[in-house]
């Protein structure tokens, strides 16, 4: 049976708060200047003349960089703010290599790799008492230990372009097992476990045949099929992307938020969370152990919790806001999906078992792709 999230994530905050909460574009939720009970304002903090801020590249950075930091350096004018881009994985490697001397104040990661750096010692605490929106956040997407906030999530799923999959004749996947039938060869493309697009796709192939991320071997036996489907792994997102528009891979596994993106880049691309479930992609923010300028990086966090990020990330990127904010009728119906089937990872097991599931998976998938 799959574990499936069964509290506030409830995402009936999720979606009841998108679909109960929305309204057009002009709309703006309740003021939320206010601290928290027992919270100071940001007024409390004075922010130091620099921040760095570690993330995604791509369509996240060119966000970060166009939208967020400019309306970061309207309020706070004396912060000059730089930007690293790269994945998850490196993101973390590269705060780790820092750790006696960090050039990183925060980080912005997806879930299983915050918990990683958590598990690394990377991370600050962080409480109310600075970022008073800590408060806002539903339980089921806080992190252990308050080593991070969530700052927005999306859902896993299958991907796939309609007008290809009719002129094809090929199949309309449900299922996380459809990824192995004969109709997928030469028509797939997917990413490498290091990946998370990759492992999420691993560990639900686990689940979807009686497994889980703490009984591995169902998903890996069907990788092993999968793997003869294609000839490559893909080594990034940018690599699906383009896989998909050059139209050589009709199917791909990746986030919702990715999907619907692709529409803005004139490329239909129809999402499905399959039949037996799911996990949440959450993007992290994390301060950095030993951050250089601590109180930029308080006030920055916080920032990327008040209502005009939130509403950014929704409009602009897809992501699920994790605060309740109005939101265009249209964005909110984008962003629905069946929360029933969302299947929640341990992520401490997922954290400490990737480097073992990669040496697997180099051993015994990576052989047998195009075979």
């Amino acid at each position: 049976m799959l574990k499936k999230a069964t509290s506030a994530l409830s995402v009936a905050v999720l979606l009841g708060s998108l679909l109960a909460g929305c309204g057009t574009s002009g709309d703006k939720a309740p003021a939320s200047s206010a601290p928290a009970a027992g919270g100071t304002s940001d007024a409390a903090l004075k922010p130091e003349k620099q921040l760095i801020v570690a993330g995604n590249g791509a369509t996240v950075e060119q966000l970060m960089k166009d939208e967020i930091f400019k309306r970061f350096n309207e309020k706070y004018p004396d912060v000059k703010l730089t930007y690293v881009s790269g994945v998850s994985t490196e993101i973390v490697a590269k705060a780790k290599a820092q750790k006696a001397s960090p050039q990183m104040d925060v980080t912005i990661v997806e879930g299983g790799e915050q918990e990683a750096g958590r598990v690394e010692g990377l991370w600050e605490t962080l409480s109310e008492k600075d970022i008073p929106s800590m408060s806002k956040i539903s339980d089921d997407l806080k992190t252990k230990d308050n080593s991070g906030v969530a700052v927005n999530f999306t859902p896993m799923g299958i991907s796939y372009n309609e007008a290809l999959v009719k002129e094809k004749n090929l199949p309309v996947p449900t299922s996380w097992n459809d990824l192995t039938r004969p109709e997928m060869k030469g028509n797939l493309t997917l990413s490498e476990i290091s990946s998370n697009f990759g492992r999420s796709t691993l560990i639900m192939l686990a689940y979807a045949n009686g497994g889980s991320e703490k009984n591995m071997d169902a998903g890996f036996e069907k990788m092993k099929t999968i793997a003869g489907y294609m000839p490559t792994f893909a080594k990034s997102a940018a690599q699906l992307q383009q896989n998909l528009q050059n139209k050589s891979a009709v199917y791909t596994t990746w986030t919702m938020a990715r999907s619907l993106v692709q529409k803005d880049a004139g490329l239909d691309m129809k999402f499905v969370v399959p039949q037996e479930g799911a996990n949440l992609v959450p993007n992290v923010a994390t301060m950095i152990k030993g951050a250089k300028n601590p109180n930029a990086a308080k006030l920055f966090i916080e920032f990327l919790l008040s209502d005009d990020v939130q509403q950014l990330y929704a409009t602009k990127l897809y992501y699920n806001p994790v605060t309740k904010v109005n939101l265009p009728m249209e964005t909110a119906k984008m962003l629905s999906f069946d929360n029933s089937k969302i299947v929640k990872f341990d992520l401490e097991t997922v954290g400490s078992k990737t480097p073992e599931w990669i040496d697997r998976f180099n051993k015994e998938i990576a052989p047998k792709v195009g075979k």
